[in-house]
């Protein structure tokens, strides 16, 4: 299907340029570019690698320059997510996973270290409508746990285990948002759970299966703070403060909170727009992010998709390719005034 978000300059939050582009995904003027994930090397901020679904055709990865490293033709990916640095019997030290559409579960990856070479795992069932949103946690108990999100608004978490060296999946919990949802990302810290049902409202959870569907508001629609769809959610730690980053598809902006607290901290909204020769963001699908020492950035960085990338700076006619842009936190930070 082809996107059907409004052609314009920017978005309607502060400015922000991107620092780099990625390649663009090969499926051209389809609603194809979806999500990103980030990994990078605990030992060696220099290494690090960009996940990117194409949610007709499999999982890509970058590296910081958005260069294309490696593609893998495993069909319609929908979200990525991935845990680095597990200690859990039976599993890869890094594991990186996917929702799977065609197949309604989460295809599992994992990376060579040394080689920074990814491969295909394995794949676990997850029982929800279409394979759509999805997330990956460690529990209090260091368990590692999935959640899939279906495109109606089902949700399935199941815990991760091996049996013969494959993954295995058992459920623990379903529950449902009441409307079609995708976004979710988990607080390992906290032991909260973030999910957007698109038209209705950004919802925090508990990751613990026993809290049920106990939910809170981060904020209802309508909202300037947020409009709808709202669609990819992610978290950033910076220093002892963690943020909340939702994409607000609307008006093509992203807003953040402060959510190490009892109760979100409302920081402000930005927009992707072009400079440094690169194009803006329109769209504002999938997002993600990491603090700390990533490659160049110093603080941390976040990439988002773009719906229409276009050559250099010039605005969006048609929309002819998608891909990923990546933003320096520092200059979101300095751009929202946060302190």
């Amino acid at each position: 299907m082809i996107s059907d978000s409004t052609l314009v300059d920017h978005g309607t939050g502060s400015p922000v340029v991107a620092a780099m582009e990625t390649e663009a995904v090969a499926t051209k003027a389809l609603d194809s570019a979806d999500d990103p994930e980030i990994w990078v090397d605990a030992k060696d901020a220099r290494r690090a690698l960009i996940y990117a679904t194409d949610k007709k055709a499999g999982l890509y990865v970058y590296d910081l320059k958005g260069k294309q490293v490696q593609f893998l033709t495993v069909g319609p990916m929908n979200n990525v997510d991935l845990r680095s640095g597990l200690s859990i019997a039976g599993l890869p030290e890094t594991v990186i996973a996917a929702s799977d559409r065609v197949r309604g579960g989460a295809a599992l990856f994992k990376l060579d270290p040394v080689t920074l070479q990814t491969a295909h795992w394995g794949f676990v069932a997850m029982p929800t409508s279409e394979a759509y949103g999805f997330c990956v946690g460690v529990t209090k108990a260091n368990q590692l746990t999935f959640i899939m999100v279906g495109k109606t608004g089902d949700v399935t978490q199941s815990l991760i285990t091996t049996e013969n060296g494959q993954p295995k999946a058992t459920v623990v919990r379903q529950f449902a948002t009441g409307s079609q949802s995708e976004g979710c990302v988990v607080d390992d810290v906290t032991g909260r759970l973030y999910i957007a049902e698109e038209n209705t409202a950004l919802w925090q959870y508990g990751l613990d299966p026993a809290s049920g569907t106990a939910r809170t508001a981060v904020e209802s629609l309508p909202s300037p703070k947020l409009v709808a769809d709202i669609e990819g959610l992610t978290l950033l730690r910076d220093g002892d403060k963690t943020y909340l980053i939702a994409s607000s598809q609307g008006d093509f902006a992203f807003a953040v909170w402060r959510v190490e607290g009892d109760a979100p901290v409302y920081q402000g909204r930005f927009s992707v727009y072009a400079g440094k020769g690169i194009d803006a963001v329109t769209g504002t699908d999938g997002v993600a992010a990491l603090g700390g020492q990533v490659g160049p950035y110093s603080k941390g960085v976040v990439v988002m998709q773009d719906d229409s990338d276009t050559d250099g700076e010039a605005p969006a006619t048609a929309r002819a390719r998608q891909n990923f842009k990546l933003v320096d936190w520092n200059e979101i930070v300095k751009a929202l005034k946060i302190e």
